[in-house]
């Protein structure tokens, strides 16, 4: 069950999402696979996730 991926639409400014698009394309990441990396980085800082793997697997990478 830790590796499940739920579905989850998301709305976002035009302005993040460009942001975003460029900082994955720098990190060779589908921009899914940055949003949860960003997301899981900030949990993991405000000691609200466990500690784990802060990379996506190659089967995150899916858009």
């Amino acid at each position: 069950m830790a590796g499940e991926k739920k579905a989850y639409p998301l709305r976002i400014s035009a302005a993040v999402l460009d942001a975003m698009q460029r900082w994955s394309d720098d990190e060779l990441r589908s921009v899914n696979a940055q949003i949860e990396y960003v997301l899981r980085e900030a949990l993991r800082k405000a000691g609200r996730l466990k500690a784990g793997p802060t990379r996506p697997t190659p089967d995150d990478d899916t858009d």
